[in-house]
């Protein structure tokens, strides 16, 4: 996991020689010719699952409908708009669910580069992508029994994280599997367009809500949350529709040679020894490791919190946080698909950077600058949304041009750990920063912050080799 051979690492060590370079699954890839059929495969899947983080998690079932009035109680549900002890009220089911979802992260960071490493020993990559991608399409469905009430709230709050976890895991072998369908002159443009089509996907989903909205849902009845409970059956469907093509035209990656095949709990042992051989042989990949985990984190905040924002602290309606929604998403869908091409020229770090850096400016801007009203907002949200999805895209190119071949999933797996051990920063701070303040607004500073301590330690970590020409 260190530079190509023509552009080695300088040793970690004093010692006069760095260890050879592994050779990384991309470089096992390169000048071969990808089939179209299978790159587009693989990116559907970001296409059909991407409507759980767009309208379950963002801008629809939470905060249209979890993080409202329906599941207060009674009493407070009866006061007016801007009194103190109902905004309170709202305020603590944001808390709530921040808190459900930091569970679920350590779930996910206990979980995910066990489970990848023994999807590499064993080549059963396509097998735990469908069975985590299945359990998400559960969840889903699961909402169905959110009923308009406050005892539903902890467990839907519950069956979402439960969703995100099985989301984080099939992502693992989803992204391991891109060294399947792109080369290392392509994985830039090829994690870009898995990214962009799936904000499209979230857009196309979204519109769908409109329609429905503005058609007073053809007559069906709305009351006891049934037109939300019907989006989230909605969304499972749509993931089952574009979900196959990945399992019947990408191939699988064959076993890893020489990965012991150890039981699950002794699967741990095996971790441990890879990241310490990590720490000796691959430092850049393990400084990469930690940014990424931090900014990550930051960046997750933005679209899990950045709806409640507009609704808590600029006081918009569902419809307009669902329009916002469908216009961040296609400005994150064209950036991410056309900045992908920048990483594959000028390298992932220098698109991490940027990104990150105007991220930062904006999340202060739409703090300090709240008072003059929604267009904050809107322009704020929309640079914030048009560069998340880059930076999240060439995070992932960046560690798929520094992974050993033959252990992706596990290296993959240590970068959702990594992200997930530390969740808790963007979501304590939001939870904190909400519960001493008693608003909303003022826990978005907590994920600026995070953002900006990930933007400071990537600035110390090494570019990933790019291809010439």
């Amino acid at each position: 996991m260190t530079d190509a051979p023509h552009r080695p690492d300088t040793p970690d060590s004093g010692s006069t020689s760095a260890p050879p370079p592994p050779t990384t699954g991309l470089e096992l890839r390169d000048g071969v010719r990808i089939p179209r059929r299978q790159i587009f495969s693989w990116a559907l899947w970001d296409w059909g699952t991407q409507p759980f983080n767009t309208v379950i998690l963002t801008f629809v079932f939470t905060v249209g409908y979890l993080l409202t009035e329906s599941f207060l109680d009674p009493e407070l549900a009866a006061l007016g708009e801007g009194d103190p002890a109902r905004d309170r009220g709202l305020a603590e089911l944001a808390s709530g669910l921040g808190l459900w979802t930091t569970l679920a992260g350590v779930l996910v960071a206990l979980l995910a580069p066990v489970l990848g490493q023994r999807a590499d020993a064993s080549g059963r990559r396509k097998a735990w992508l469908g069975g985590a991608t299945g359990g998400m399409v559960l969840c889903m469905l699961a909402l169905w029994f959110v009923e308009a009430d406050p005892a539903y709230f902890v467990f839907g709050a519950i069956v979402i994280g439960l969703g995100s976890v099985l989301s984080e895991i099939a992502g693992v072998n989803y992204n391991a599997m891109m060294v399947s369908v792109a080369t290392p002159k392509t994985v830039g443009k090829v994690s870009g367009l898995g990214w962009g089509l799936g904000y499209v996907g979230g857009i196309l989903v979204l519109v769908l809500v409109v329609i429905a909205t503005g058609a007073d849902w053809w007559g069906m009845p709305t009351d006891n949350g049934l037109s939300f409970r019907v989006i989230a059956v909605g969304c499972a469907l749509w993931a089952l529709v574009f979900v196959w093509p990945i399992f019947a035209f990408v191939p699988e990656l064959p076993p890893t040679k020489g990965r012991p095949k150890v039981g699950f709990f002794a699967s741990y042992g095996v971790l441990y020894r890879d990241i310490k051989g990590l720490w000796r042989n691959a430092r850049r990949t393990f400084w990469f490791l930690l940014a990424s985990a931090v900014f990550r984190d930051g960046l997750s905040g933005v679209f899990a919190f950045g709806a409640a924002i507009g609704t808590l602290s600029f006081g918009f309606s569902f419809d307009q946080v669902v329009i916002f929604g469908i216009a961040a998403n296609l400005v994150a869908g064209i950036s991410t698909i056309l900045v992908g091409r920048a990483d594959d020229r000028f390298g992932p770090r220098s698109v991490i950077l940027t990104t990150l850096s105007v991220i930062v400016v904006a999340g202060l801007a739409v703090v300090f600058l709240r008072d003059l009203g929604p267009v904050v907002y809107w322009v704020g949200g929309l640079i914030l949304s048009a560069c998340v999805g880059p930076a999240q895209a060439a995070s992932r190119s960046y560690l798929a041009r520094v992974t050993p071949a033959g252990r992706e999933s596990e290296i993959f797996g240590l970068y959702a750990t990594t992200g997930r051990a530390t969740s808790w920063m963007s979501h304590g701070l939001w939870t904190i920063l909400i519960a001493v303040t008693g608003a909303t607004i003022w826990g978005t500073l907590g994920i600026v912050a995070v953002v900006l301590l990930g933007l400071v330690l990537m600035w110390f970590v090494q570019e990933a080799p790019v291809a010439d020409g």
